[in-house]
């Protein structure tokens, strides 16, 4: 607290000579060089992509070129006492900035404040930042430069991607900064990270790009750029600059547990859904309607796929766009629209994209078969159906060695969260010995065996006693609210 104090007090002499420093500078470099400067640093908008900045002399010049269009985002949010206001406690985690709480006269209230970066992109005061900087906030208020700030309202968010676009109430002619290619980056290339950590305005930053296709558990449409560029909570929905001053990326997550990783939303993913937002307000997507996995060696092995690349299909839903099209379960998808997938996390990033209503060719594997499917893609939903009851199905079985399964009652349907549409036998218990533990996990679903369905003991014994030693069996199961295939050998 002493620190942030004696920052604030001394403020404007440390920009002073900040200033002053930078001026010394570009006052070597130009009279190095025998060329006046003729750039204006406050004017963002001449064009930045034929120049490229020399890391290895100052940055200098870039960020006085670019920096005037990076904003401090505040935000403030009437919340009832006693709500808890953390972050999230998995390994990665947003960069929510500082926040307090001050008490108003009524006890049970006080004001959530929390703040963030960003950027703007339009002279009249559109600003990209992160949903959660703005998401559930009452009062939005945005600085530019030194002191100019400005009340904003939200032109459109996206939960899925973690992006917002402001407006700014009352604003013209402000400074602005483009959006670069993040395609074009190469691990190893030089970044700058600009933004308000910790409140403190304007900290620069720089780094190398330390992986691109980052996926980190935040959502289905993870394909992060990690940086080492020093980053922390307050950055968030700040810019990541190429050495052309473009906007590669912007700045969302970082590591719970590590220093010099964090991640940004590629600059080509974040330019389209501004598009969108700035347009609509809200973000569509293209829709499949299918529930895929990725495969293992089993599962490549078992259905003859190449190298583990591919989705493997595990559900389609009835009257989806996949379904129309002639998608089934245990299709594995190696290309979209002439593309060929690497991992499957690629699929629902590429289908997104996809433009609702056009017809796009999908390249399959079936029997171990290439065909070619054309589907026309649907819009995504803005939210994203008995058992026999004989006596012989009331017994347990083990007729798989090293599992044991029992019917699914209502019992088991209500503590499992079951639907009752979804039929089969639930793995009971696992034997601490053998493979199978590392596979197959008490309260699975299994609801096929080999292709036959399952909606008894007596279904499932009869698939597995049909087996033999040495024979891989495929089983479907239904885990945790999703559906997944597993191949296991007697």
């Amino acid at each position: 607290m002493k620190f942030a104090f004696s920052y604030t007090k001394n403020r404007k002499m440390a920009k002073v000579m900040s200033f002053m420093f930078v001026g010394m500078v570009v006052m070597v470099a130009c009279g190095a060089s025998g060329k006046k400067k003729t750039d204006n640093p406050t004017n963002s908008d001449a064009p930045l992509s034929p120049v490229t900045y020399n890391p290895a002399i100052s940055l200098s010049p870039l960020v006085e070129k670019v920096s005037p269009a990076v904003v401090n985002v505040k935000t403030s949010q009437s919340v009832k006492r006693g709500m808890g206001f953390g972050g999230p406690q998995d390994f990665f985690e947003f960069f929510f900035g500082q926040r307090g709480q001050n008490y108003n006269q009524r006890e049970e209230d006080f004001s959530q404040k929390a703040m963030g970066s960003g950027f703007i992109i339009d002279k009249k005061g559109l600003v990209v930042t992160n949903n959660h900087v703005v998401e559930g906030a009452d009062h939005i208020t945005v600085t530019v430069g030194d002191d100019n700030t400005y009340e904003a309202t939200i032109v459109g968010r996206d939960e899925k991607t973690d992006l917002a676009l402001l407006k700014l109430k009352g604003a013209s002619n402000l400074p602005t900064v483009k959006f670069g290619s993040s395609s074009s980056l190469k691990v190893g290339d030089t970044v700058v990270a600009i933004g308000n950590p910790f409140g403190l305005d304007h900290t620069v930053t720089s780094g190398i790009v330390s992986a691109k296709e980052r996926v980190i558990g935040a959502g289905p449409y993870d394909n992060f750029i990690q940086t080492d560029a020093s980053i922390n909570p307050g950055n968030s929905g700040g810019p990541l600059f190429n050495l052309s001053g473009e906007v590669v990326g912007v700045n969302t997550a970082i590591s719970r547990t590590g220093q010099g990783i964090g991640f940004a939303i590629p600059s080509d993913m974040a330019r389209d859904l501004v598009d969108h937002l700035k347009n609509g307000g809200k973000v569509i997507r293209g829709w499949l309607g299918l529930v895929f996995q990725p495969l293992d060696d089993n599962l490549t092995s078992f259905f003859g796929a190449a190298d583990n690349k591919g989705a493997l299909v595990s559900k389609v839903m009835p009257g989806s766009p996949a379904d129309l099209g002639g998608i089934v379960t245990k299709d594995i998808i190696v290309g979209v629209d002439g593309k060929k997938l690497g991992s499957s996390s690629e699929l629902p990033k590429i289908v997104a994209m996809l433009k609702p209503g056009k017809t796009v060719t999908f390249d399959i594997l079936r029997n171990k078969k290439m065909e070619k499917r054309k589907i026309k893609i649907g819009t995504m939903p803005e939210d994203g159906s008995m058992v026999s009851r004989d006596s012989n199905n009331n017994r347990a079985s083990d007729s798989l060695p090293g599992i044991s399964v029992v019917p699914l009652d209502s019992g088991l349907r209500g503590q499992l969260g079951i639907d009752s549409n979804i039929t089969g036998v639930v793995v009971s218990q696992v034997g601490s010995n053998g493979k199978l533990g590392d596979s197959i996990r008490r309260g699975d679903v299994i609801t096929e065996v080999n292709g036959n369905s399952i909606s008894s003991v007596n279904d499932y014994n009869a698939a597995i006693n049909g087996t033999k030693k040495g024979d891989d069996i495929l089983l479907k199961l239904f885990r945790s609210g999703g559906w997944l295939y597993l191949v296991i050998r007697i």
